[in-house]
C-alpha cells in the first residue's frame, strides 16, 4: 500500500475493495452472503466500525473505522483473506456455470503475485481515503448509496438489499451501521 493510501489508527475511511480483474462474482446470493456474514463477524469480533457500505457485482465500498486500539488494516487483511478462501471454496463446491473460467481467472492472477500461492481473489490495496470533513463524508455516503441506482439495479437506494441505504432510510438492513455525527 502506498503512502498516500496509508490507513492510520483512529481514522474514518472511505474504502474500495475490488475483485481481481473486476470479475463480476457478486451476481449470485451465495457469494454475497459470504461477504455480508464476514462483515458481520468483523463487526462483532474484530472491532470493525461500519458506517456505510454497498456490495456491487465486482467491488465493495465501505466507510469504516476500527474500534479502540484495533487496526483497520489488520481487520481488512483478515477479511480479504477469509472471504477469498470462502468464495474460492464456494466456487469449487457450488453448481457454478462459470466455475472453470472463474478459477482460471483467479489462478492466473495468482501466478503474477509472489505473495499468493493458488488463487488471487482481491486486488491489492483498499483505495483508502481518509474522511477529512463532513462534506467529504456526505459526498462519499451519497456516492455509496447511489451506486446501485447509477447501475440501474434499483430505482431507490433503500431498495438495494446489499447496502446500508435501508438503514439510513430508517429500515433494517442486513448489517447494523453506525451513523456519523
Amino acid at each position: 500500500m502506498g503512502i498516500k493510501n496509508r490507513i492510520v489508527p483512529g481514522g474514518l475511511y472511505f474504502l474500495t475493495l475490488t475483485v481481481t480483474d473486476w470479475v463480476d462474482i457478486f451476481t449470485r446470493p451465495v457469494y454475497k452472503h459470504i461477504l455480508v456474514d464476514s462483515l458481520k463477524f468483523c463487526q462483532q469480533k474484530k472491532g470493525l466500525e461500519l458506517y456505510t457500505w454497498v456490495l456491487m457485482s465486482n467491488h465493495l465500498h465501505l466507510i469504516a473505522a476500527a474500534a479502540g486500539d484495533k487496526n483497520l488494516s489488520d481487520i481488512l487483511r483478515d477479511f480479504k483473506g477469509f472471504t477469498s478462501r470462502q468464495i474460492i471454496a464456494a466456487i469449487q463446491e457450488e453448481n457454478e456455470s462459470r466455475k472453470q473460467w472463474l478459477l482460471h481467472r483467479f489462478s492466473f492472477s495468482a501466478k503474477n503475485d509472489p505473495k499468493v500461492r493458488h488463487f488471487k481473489f482481491w486486488q491489492d490495496g483498499n483505495e483508502a481515503k481518509e474522511i477529512s470533513s463532513n462534506n467529504f463524508l456526505q459526498q462519499k455516503l451519497d456516492y455509496i448509496h447511489q451506486n446501485p441506482v447509477r447501475a440501474e439495479i434499483v430505482a431507490e437506494p433503500e431498495h438495494y438489499l446489499y447496502s446500508s441505504a435501508a438503514n439510513y432510510a430508517g429500515e433494517k438492513g442486513f448489517l447494523q451501521v453506525l451513523f456519523a455525527e
